[in-house]
């Protein structure tokens, strides 16, 4: 995930490079309360960083994002909109390189440099060229992901799908939200339970949506046509969006989003916001700021001075952790903002039934794999994940799941990158311990979360895809955060990149992404009533059975509620 958001960064920076040299007018909306201007660069309307809450500093620091109640004037929004405070690596890893990293990462001057503030909870809209006001284009509304630690919306520009989507005679607006990440955002504990503090970045996302539902109008959006999309976290957030409150997905009686896309994520379970892990977490934010001979530890974290709370967040473990997947900031019930674990309010109905397209990338453990401590077969492997991911877990359990993945050399050639026999494996335990890792967190949690929405609703309908077009790549395979440069940015040129975007396009227009293809594309099979996907290689795209790995699968699904994180 950090390889892709860096190069994702290096694409954002050569873009607003260009933005530098070739604007040449101004486009102008007026909404009740600001005149917004924005940027007019090859046939498309960028309208960047609108703030759409109060800033979330002090006293406004770890609280609720409130509703910006000022008007705002003639807001300039040709700039580049500012990123939440990140979590590039620990500060206080056990690991030299990651140590340092992190330090240099929260230096004040590498910090504005990267366009990083407290004050973040913007929009960014972009339209084709010439939109009217009362065009009622069909929406997508992007989350950005990071592992929830990191991720901003200027990363994301949108103009090449919103040009593509021009280019097959079906515009539509594209809107990305910045939310609060890492502990600014997702900050748990006890303390954070009882102050109603907890889901922070979740109520930023929503709060974006609903100032969509209140303005998008005004750009030429239709707010009842909004899709709900995004990568890795941001793919995990549209199901939080789906199951937040409950499943109400309702603001001023009227449906916030009504279809969803998710490249990389669906169900996370997860334990409880004021979990024993997640309350050490709480705790070591509270001694890296100082403030754990405070009376009201959480008013302290508050009256930090920038640097210091940012230092102190950061001190946690990070996505990339030496030590395994570290996700110390992630969405945790609550009780209120998110009633339960995704996973049970799935299974109890309590989520809003939308059409969905929901997919993977086929090698989504082998990016997490690559920056961790060797592990030389199945009986260490257990242990790692009994020690660093699922302390619930039986290791009984655990043995059985991963011994599904085959032992010596069969680990190898049943592990990720799928398909490469014995090629890959760049240290021991490294392909078998990508294949457990991408499936759990992803592809075969995946299938789990589909059986579950089509046998409680099977009246709505979803569509699942399986990528491979970057099969062979060395080490990674076709890694997670790959789909990013396929279909979102289209770098690659390809049948893969085109057949994606028309129908995802189609599903933004019409909820079903075999709309109008007139034979360019093959049919896009419903899962719940074949449980077949669609596999997205680079020349090509086939149905396929959605049953690989099926005896993993069941060993997933016989583990039950134990595998939280």
């Amino acid at each position: 995930m950090r390889f892709g958001i860096a190069l994702l960064s290096l694409y954002a920076s050569a873009s607003l490079a260009g933005l530098t040299n070739h604007v040449s007018e101004t486009a102008t909306v007026f909404l009740p309360s600001a005149t917004i201007l924005g940027t007019v660069k090859d046939d498309v309307e960028s309208f960047n960083g609108i703030p759409y809450a109060e800033p979330p500093t002090g006293p406004r620091r770890l609280k609720p994002p409130q509703h910006l109640t000022k008007s705002l004037g003639v807001f300039d929004a040709t700039g580049v909109a500012a990123a939440c405070p990140q979590l590039i690596a620990s500060t206080d890893s056990k690991d030299f390189l990651q140590s340092i990293l992190g330090t240099i990462a929260n230096i004040p001057f590498v910090d504005n440099a990267t366009g990083q503030s407290e004050d973040c909870l913007t929009i960014t809209v972009t339209r084709p060229a010439g939109t009217a006001a009362d065009a009622k284009l069909p929406v997508l509304f992007w989350i950005y992901g990071g592992g929830f630690e990191l991720g901003w919306s200027s990363s994301y520009d949108g103009s090449s799908l919103v040009n593509y989507g021009v280019m097959i005679n079906k515009p539509f607006v594209f809107v990305a939200v910045n939310y609060r990440v890492n502990g600014f955002g997702f900050l748990a504990g006890k303390e954070i339970l009882k102050d109603g503090a907890a889901n922070l970045g979740l109520l930023d996302q929503r709060m974006g949506l609903e100032w969509v539902a209140d303005n998008i109008e005004r750009f030429g959006g239709d707010s009842d046509k909004v899709t709900i999309s995004g990568e890795s976290a941001g793919s995990i957030s549209v199901v939080d969006q789906m199951v937040l409150y409950g499943g109400d997905h309702t603001y001023k009686g009227r449906a916030l989003f009504r279809g969803g896309i998710m490249d990389s994520g669906s169900i996370t379970p997860a334990e409880p916001v004021d979990s024993e892990r997640a309350q050490a977490v709480y705790d070591g934010v509270v001694e890296a700021g100082g403030c754990q001979d405070s009376s009201d530890t959480l008013e302290c974290l508050r009256s930090l001075d920038y640097n210091t709370f940012l230092g102190a967040v950061t001190s946690r473990p990070g996505l990339f952790s030496w030590s395994g997947v570290a996700l110390s900031y992630l969405p945790r019930p609550d009780g209120k903002v998110l009633p339960d674990s995704p996973d049970v309010l799935v299974q109890t109905k309590k989520y809003a039934p939308i059409p969905f397209i929901v997919g993977d990338q086929e090698d989504e453990g082998t990016l997490f794999s690559l920056f961790q401590s060797n592990i030389t077969n199945g009986k260490e492997l257990v242990g790692y994940l009994k020690n660093v991911m699922f302390p619930q877990a039986s290791e009984e359990k655990l043995t059985s799941l991963v011994n599904t993945y085959g032992s010596g050399t069969s680990a190898i050639t049943k592990g990720s990158p799928f398909g490469t026999g014995l090629q890959n494996e760049i240290f021991p335990g490294f392909k078998q311990r990508s294949a457990v890792i991408g499936d759990i967190l992803f592809t075969l949690s995946r299938r789990s979360f589909l059986e579950m929405t089509s046998s409680l609703r099977p009246d709505v309908r979803s569509w699942s895809f399986l990528a491979t077009y970057d099969h062979g790549t060395p080490v990674l395979g076709t890694f997670h955060s790959s789909d990013i440069l396929q279909f979102f940015f289209g770098i690659y040129d390809n049948y893969a990149a085109k057949s994606i975007r028309n129908y995802y396009i189609n599903f933004i227009y019409s909820l079903d992404p075999n709309a109008d293809l007139n034979g360019t594309y093959p049919d896009w099979p419903s899962w719940g009533k074949t449980t077949e996907l669609l596999n997205f290689a680079a020349d090509k795209a086939t149905v396929i059975k959605d049953n690989f790995r099926a005896d993993s699968h069941d060993a997933i699904k016989k583990m039950g509620s134990v595998l939280r994180l």
